[in-house]
């Protein structure tokens, strides 16, 4: 019989296009996508794969297995999530992602009231700005900043939560400084390749120089609190920092809305709807900071 998992490292060397992308992606030794590949190619007796110097090409053979190994990561996934939604004890694993800024600095002290209420339910709080694939189980729930929500998969189930709003923000000593008069420029704080917007460099208060650029979120916040600069946040952010001030004159643009997000099989769990039911209502009671309109700055 074919060994499920020598197919999980064909399928991860096909999409990466090489070795040492499938290493990387399944966390493994180069060694070991190679010892796996050769027993697969063993046990068809064909060979997947034609080494060129730009990277790994299938052959043909390969290419009639990838469309198989396909179907086969399909039905595994569909197994694990019919036997996963039988599970209806409110204990084991819970994984969840969020968007960089909502754990730290909105829903950390929900997310620990909601492991004293389940202290059997383990938890695994995945921050980050990339979107899982809750039907490969990369997480069980998924909240996410949606722009429209026709782009979502239709297999996915969504419970709406509140509309998100963000706005410029630049620190309050730094604001007062400027209004006395002084002449000390403000950089445009981001946290990607773009430059200064077209309407940072207008208004009152508005960005000139070079901008200042940081990978990370929290860094991002540290920035403007020290006075480098003005930058956009989420008003939930922002607007609860008291180092921190809209800048006067700055609008507020909506990037999208929160949805609770949980699929097929996997949403009738009961430490799953125990956790989507939570989060929805603490979202809910949220909903004017979210949007940017608990709080008015000068």
């Amino acid at each position: 019989m074919i060994d499920w998992d020598d197919v999980r490292y064909f399928l991860a060397a096909a999409r990466g296009g090489s070795v040492r992308a499938a290493a990387e992606r399944l966390g493994v030794y180069h060694s070991t996508v190679l010892r796996r590949i050769a027993q697969l190619e063993e046990r068809l007796g064909a060979q997947m794969f034609e080494k060129l110097p730009s990277g790994y090409r299938l052959t043909a053979a390969g290419e009639e297995v990838l469309e198989l190994a396909n179907q086969m990561e399909a039905s595994s996934h569909q197994l694990e999530t019919r036997v996963f939604g039988r599970d209806q004890s409110a204990r084991g694993l819970l994984r969840v992602t969020v968007p960089p800024f909502l754990a730290p600095h909105l829903l950390m002290p929900d997310l620990a009231d909601f492991a004293r209420m389940h202290p059997d339910i383990e938890m695994e709080i995945l921050t980050t700005g990339e979107v899982a694939n809750l039907t490969n189980r990369e997480a069980d729930v998924a909240i996410r900043i949606v722009a429209d929500r026709k782009t979502l998969p239709l297999n996915l189930h969504g419970l709406k939560g509140p509309e998100v709003f963000s706005g410029v923000y630049m620190s309050r000593d730094r604001l007062a400084a400027l209004r006395a008069g002084t002449p000390d420029p403000l950089r445009w704080i981001v946290i990607d390749d773009h430059g200064i917007p077209d309407w940072a460099r207008e208004g009152e208060v508005h960005a000139i120089g070079a901008p200042f650029r940081t990978p990370d979120a929290e860094t991002q916040i540290i920035a403007a609190q020290q006075g480098i600069g003005m930058t956009k946040l989420p008003c939930f952010v922002g607007d609860i920092d008291p180092l921190l001030v809209r800048v006067p004159g700055a609008n507020l643009p909506m990037h999208g809305t929160l949805w609770v997000l949980t699929q097929g099989e996997t949403r009738k769990t009961k430490r799953v709807r125990l956790f989507t039911e939570f989060v929805s209502r603490r979202l809910a009671a949220y909903a004017p900071l979210i949007a940017g309109l608990s709080v008015t700055r000068d």
